[in-house]
């Protein structure tokens, strides 16, 4: 009985240091969780990127000026985005034609989630430089939409002025505003903690801990697609797409409508910045019917596609590119979002933080904080979820872009669908 118990203890004993070996690691991966850039920087990369929307929106409108003195039926315009705090809001617009007899359009957008805009933006500058020529405007025509969450770009938030995600409010059907998520409610009090930030809590400090119970519950994919597909029941909530049309996104539909009319075969890019591996480009697409895989797969051919539905990935209901297609339902459709990834979210300390830095500025901005160091720090955290500063992470992504956009917009142009 004796030797027994002494098994027994030793057992238990050698549990618990694993336990509080584990849990001493993921304390210390969490709390100091950081990436390294070791990418090479390109200067001239670099000159695309701004710190602010006026100067990101400065920068569109100067670059459209350029366009419209080499190609004079180029249109420069914008539309207003109400704000009750700011009356100078627009969403950008540079809308190149192309030739009499081109059938083709692309359509670059950028940010539906307002802080992603940065990157989006000078993506955008970057392929407005790089890749507009006669050569290619003879069959294809090139519509570049700028700050579509504005209000989300100025005052760092993901969403609109309403906690609204235009990714996941984005439809011409008010049908969309009565779907459910049946997983969501079952995951809500995790997600969104009630009272005032601080960031140092114990709670917060073993985040990990909660979030690894639920993993292990629900697992990964199913609680990961339980938190982003999207929710229409709980405004002050993340992921949140409304109960109506932002007025943007009605305001979009005319817009988008007569400039595709010309053209049978459209071609959206949507521009987004987070999940994924860090520096990687990721092709990242809502699933699609198998004509318009198809389609996809042969503009991007060689290029690994991550599908909604494989396991690191989620499927959302919503999303701006499907909004495009609806809008276009009479025409070839080809949608893609890139997604630029910032913090290694396929890997469970990744997906973590990211979930964690998610959570806190979203409690930040719907039950405050208690000290001006916890705003910072859950803004800080925010910025370079979305944003960020590494010069090499930004240099490298428009490397990346160019690997991917020299061959598929030569694919796109030449194809026939």
């Amino acid at each position: 009985m004796k030797k027994a118990i002494k098994i027994l203890i030793v057992i238990t004993g050698a549990l618990l240091i694993l336990i509080l070996g584990a849990i001493s690691y993921f304390y210390v991966a969490f709390n100091n969780f950081s990436l390294e850039d070791d990418y090479q920087v390109q200067e001239n990369n670099l000159s695309y990127f701004n710190e602010t929307y006026d100067d990101a929106r400065k920068e569109f409108r100067l670059k459209s000026d350029e366009l419209i003195l080499k190609y004079p039926d180029t249109k420069k315009f914008d539309i207003p985005v109400l704000c009750s705090k700011d009356t100078n809001l627009t969403i950008d617009f540079c809308f190149i034609p192309g030739s009499k007899k081109a059938d083709k359009i692309i359509i670059l957008s950028s940010g539906v989630h307002g802080m992603e805009g940065f990157a989006g933006s000078a993506v955008q500058l970057f392929f407005m430089d790089n890749y507009i020529n006669n050569k290619f405007l003879d069959k294809t025509g090139i519509l570049l939409i700028h700050g579509i969450n504005p209000y989300g770009m100025k005052y760092i938030r993901r969403v609109t002025e309403n906690n609204i995600d235009l990714n996941r409010n984005s439809d011409i059907d008010k049908n969309l505003y009565q779907l459910k998520n049946k997983n969501y409610p079952k995951v809500y009090d995790f997600i969104n903690p009630k009272g005032k930030v601080k960031v140092g809590s114990l709670r917060n400090r073993f985040f990990f801990i909660e979030a690894i119970k639920e993993i292990v519950e629900k697992s990964m994919p199913v609680l990961r697609q339980a938190i982003l597909q999207g929710q229409y029941e709980f405004p002050e909530g993340l992921y949140y797409g409304g109960n109506d049309f932002e007025p943007q996104i009605k305001d979009l539909v005319p817009i988008i409508d007569t400039i595709c009319n010309p053209y049978q075969t459209v071609f959206a890019i949507d521009l987004h910045t987070a999940w994924g591996e860090r520096g990687k480009l990721h092709l990242f697409p809502n699933p699609v019917e198998e004509s318009v895989k198809k389609r996809m797969e042969d503009v991007f051919e060689g290029f690994h596609i991550d599908w909604g539905d494989s396991d690191d990935f989620y499927t959302y209901t919503g999303d701006f590119n499907s909004y495009i297609g609806k809008i276009n339902n009479d025409k070839i459709f080809i949608p893609m979002m890139f997604e630029y990834g910032t913090m290694d979210s396929q890997t469970t300390i990744g997906s973590i933080k990211s979930l964690h830095v998610m959570i806190q500025e979203n409690q930040v901005e719907q039950y405050g904080f208690v000290s001006e160091e916890d705003l910072k720090k859950a803004k800080e955290d925010f910025i370079e979820m979305d944003y960020p500063s590494s010069d090499a992470w930004r240099s490298h992504i428009i490397d990346e872009t160019k690997i991917v956009l020299d061959k598929s917009l030569k694919l796109f142009s030449e194809l026939e669908f």
